[in-house]
C-alpha cells in the first residue's frame, strides 16, 4: 500500500465527493472549506465571499492510482 492525499477544490464537495469515492483505489474522502482567512467558516460564510472554497480531502493508494 502507498497511501497518500490530495486535497481537490470543485465547485460542489458533495458532487465531487460522491463520484471520486466509487474510483478503485480510494481509501477515504472528507470535505470541508479551504483557504480563507475564518477559522472554522460556516457555509453562510463561504457562500459570501469570504475567500473560502469548499474542498475535498482524497486519501488514495498511489501504486493504484496516480
Amino acid at each position: 500500500m502507498n497511501e497518500h492525499t490530495i486535497y481537490l477544490g470543485g465547485g460542489c464537495f458533495w458532487g465531487l465527493q460522491g463520484y471520486i469515492r466509487k474510483i478503485s483505489g480510494v481509501f477515504s474522502t472528507e470535505v470541508g472549506y479551504a483557504n480563507g482567512p475564518t477559522e472554522n467558516p460556516s457555509y453562510e460564510d463561504v457562500c459570501h465571499n469570504s475567500g473560502h472554497v469548499e474542498a475535498l480531502k482524497v486519501t488514495y493508494d498511489a501504486d493504484i492510482l496516480s
